[in-house]
């Protein structure tokens, strides 16, 4: 509980916009092709280490939307947001959610397929 008016109405304590992600760098240059490898590996397999497969389901459609409709995505799934970049995220239970840069971003050092 907190004080006197301080507590958000309903539909408020999720509000936190969303934002891009800030540059990062692989360990090394990664093609596009490896990086979508990547990423298909994690969300194939992001679900068994807890949370609700419809919460993941939501978080990887909001991850590969553009920033409005992502953040459409997480307001009618009810995800909390923690970090602006939705590297840290929990559900209404209070499952917490944590997703890597490179499912949300592009590297700096990405080179082309050969």
């Amino acid at each position: 509980m907190g004080c006197a008016g301080s507590t958000p109405t309903k539909g408020e304590e999720n509000t936190k916009k969303l934002r891009k992600p800030k540059p990062w760098k692989h360990n090394q240059p990664i093609t596009r092709t490896h990086l979508k490898q990547m990423r298909d590996e994690f969300w194939d397999t992001a679900p068994h280490y807890g949370g609700q497969k419809e919460i993941w389901d939501a978080l990887r459609a909001a991850a590969e939307a553009d920033l409005d409709l992502a953040q459409a995505i997480v307001d009618s799934a009810g995800i909390i947001i923690s970090n602006a970049d939705m590297t840290l995220c929990y559900d209404e239970r209070g499952a917490k959610y944590e997703l890597p840069k490179y499912v949300l971003s592009e590297p700096t050092n990405l080179v082309r397929d050969s």
